[in-house]
């Protein structure tokens, strides 16, 4: 079964808005593990204008399935990785005023800071994982990282599934089968949706985890956050 972790980045933009804590991230979070979420991800960002640092520390304890920490590895992430400890890293090349992530690692560029960080964070047995588009170059150099996984970058994939979702998934299954034949985990994420997940899962039926936020928030405004946990994840069965 490939695990479904819900971003729950909107929930503190939705409670920033207004200050206060409304809604409450953290039962925002415990809901949604009971609702049949296989964790939760986050994605702090230096400007904190959704999930703030202080977040995180306060989530850590009371997350009973998965907690996966996204973010550009700055000093202060890094520090927040090591004293937090999340079952996983998803290490993100997102710019400090980046709106949303919108493209994956050039390893090759990288390979010596992205290698000493994946040492730092199994040392202290943090799953990690580089963020990174379908190019086999790439997967083969995150590979040598010594990284535990990949994800795989979706917004072409999505972008293109309305048009030919043959041509648009093709790309990433060969993507996939590279990583599994190095023995990498194959995560996905970034634009996912009802409308193109259960496609995606198919092809790629060794997917670890996918990570929505966006798209599952928008939902659960119509149809309510539990009945749209429950619809992504028939999405992956």
């Amino acid at each position: 079964m490939i695990k479904l972790s819900v971003n729950i980045n909107k929930i503190a933009t939705l409670r920033n808005a207004r200050g206060g804590n409304l809604p409450d991230l953290l039962k925002v979070a415990q809901d949604c593990e009971s609702f049949g979420a296989d964790g939760i991800t986050v994605h702090p960002r230096p400007d904190e204008r959704h999930i703030r640092y202080n977040d995180v520390y306060k989530l850590k304890p009371l997350i009973n399935t998965e907690l996966n920490i996204e973010g550009f590895p700055s000093p202060k992430f890094i520090e927040l990785i090591v004293l937090a400890k999340p079952a996983q890293v998803t290490l993100v090349p997102d710019a400090p005023d980046a709106i949303t992530s919108n493209a994956g690692w050039k390893v090759a560029e990288h390979f010596n800071f992205l290698r000493d960080l994946v040492d730092t964070f199994k040392s202290k047995q943090i799953r990690t994982s580089l963020f990174v588009g379908t190019e086999s170059e790439n997967i083969e150099m995150a590979a040598k990282t010594g990284a535990d996984r990949v994800e795989l970058f979706t917004e072409p994939y999505a972008t293109l599934y309305a048009i030919n979702k043959e041509e648009a998934v093709a790309s990433f299954v060969k993507a996939a089968t590279v990583a599994k034949q190095l023995g990498l985990g194959v995560n996905a994420g970034h634009d996912l949706s009802l409308e193109n997940l259960a496609y995606f899962a198919s092809k790629i039926p060794w997917l670890k985890e996918v990570s929505i936020g966006h798209a599952l928030i928008c939902d659960a405004l119509y149809y309510g956050l539990q009945s749209t946990i429950c619809s992504y994840k028939n999405c992956l069965k």
